[in-house]
């Protein structure tokens, strides 16, 4: 099966004065495309830290990072920018909405770096909105939404220009259980339905049993990787 995602031998070190501490040490890791992966760990063990680097916003210290079938260390910034746009959606634990804005502007917003007319972008706005559930709440602000229509505009927005790998940061972290069993069955209908990559890091025990796949970070190093049968 064709990987959506391959490390080998990332390391990913920070300068602290002249100290170089080291916050994944030679991860080697491969994500198949449509797999829908979890990667679990304390706090400190290199979870967001890997995230960023499968997403382009971060570069390793050393090793190849290559998504999408692209070698990321080796792309200029404003390619490595050009190529986030077109393959990844970000999902994050705290929605990134701009508040003066209607969830449709919110999600507009991926379309305005595209040639697409007015026209089109409403209607893929439209599309999107419909997708994760909130067709009639395309008008409101973020402050009129609970946390869970947040997090869906916000899923709504990382789809919209149809990545192949969605990236989730704790994108349950800010809800109740409930909600986040809602956010996480949609997690799952788009891995399943659409076919979407998910990687997501998370806390949470439950919200990994939704994954195909778990991952256990710590102290920088892979030490735990398990198929499973998803909830």
């Amino acid at each position: 099966m064709e990987n959506i995602v391959s490390c080998r031998s990332v390391t990913k070190e920070y300068k602290r004065g002249k100290e170089s501490i080291a916050v994944l040490s030679a991860i080697d890791l491969t994500i198949a495309r449509g797999e829908f992966a979890a990667i679990m760990g304390p706090s400190g063990s290199g979870k967001t830290t890997l995230l960023n680097l499968l997403g382009g916003l971060d570069r390793p210290s050393a090793g190849e990072v290559i998504v999408a079938g692209e070698r990321l260390e080796r792309l200029s910034g404003s390619r490595l920018a050009e190529w986030r746009s077109r393959n990844v959606g970000f999902i994050f634990q705290f929605y990134n909405l701009m508040p003066t804005l209607s969830a449709a502007r919110n999600v507009e917003i991926p379309l305005l770096l595209c040639s697409l007319s007015a026209a089109e972008r409403k209607l893929k706005v439209a599309a999107a909105l419909e997708l994760v559930g909130l067709a009639n709440r395309s008008k409101h602000n973020p402050g009129e939404l609970s946390g869970g229509q947040q997090q869906r505009v916000a899923i709504a927005r990382a789809l919209i220009a149809d990545p192949q790998l969605l990236i989730c940061d704790e994108p349950t972290g800010d809800l109740d259980r409930h909600t986040a069993e809602e956010i996480l069955a949609l997690l799952q209908l788009l891995n399943r339905k659409y076919g979407k990559s998910v990687l997501m890091v998370t806390h949470d025990p439950k919200a990994a049993t939704y994954a195909s796949r778990r991952l256990q970070l710590d102290k920088g190093q892979l030490v735990y990787d398990e198929a499973t049968s998803p909830a």
